[in-house]
């Protein structure tokens, strides 16, 4: 006799779907749409970053419970936690461009107000 997936498996495979939908429709928005989008995904509190991060210290957690009743590998509660500390740090660095993401996503799609100018890309990396 098989087994029902639990609610929490079926949860985790609906959000799974939904990420995939929102990607999808993200790709296809105009851009103050695709910034809202981008401004309340990333939010640090509500948003699915900030979720997704908490997750990642939860499961952090328990697997520390885990290894150490032996049950998991104590690689695995310390890849988690780095996960976890990882997510929390980009969470952070992502936050200080909301206010450029709110403004985007507050300018009307008809507004033919002047294009703003290009600006170089320049790749920063923290360490």
């Amino acid at each position: 006799m098989s087994h029902p997936t639990p609610y929490p498996v079926r949860l985790a495979d609906e959000i799974t779907r939904q990420l995939g939908q929102l990607a999808d429709h993200l790709s296809q928005l105009p851009p103050p749409e695709a910034a809202q989008v981008i401004a309340r995904v990333l939010d640090p509190d509500t948003g699915v970053l900030g979720g997704v991060t908490h997750l990642v210290a939860t499961g952090s957690v328990f697997a520390k419970d885990q290894a150490e009743r032996g049950a998991l590998p104590a690689e695995v509660w310390l890849a988690l936690g780095r996960a976890s500390n990882e997510l929390g740090d980009i969470t952070l660095d992502l936050d200080e461009h909301k206010d450029a993401l709110q403004r985007v996503g507050a300018q009307s799609a008809t507004t033919a107000a002047k294009p703003p100018a290009p600006a170089p890309l320049v790749v920063r990396r923290r360490r």
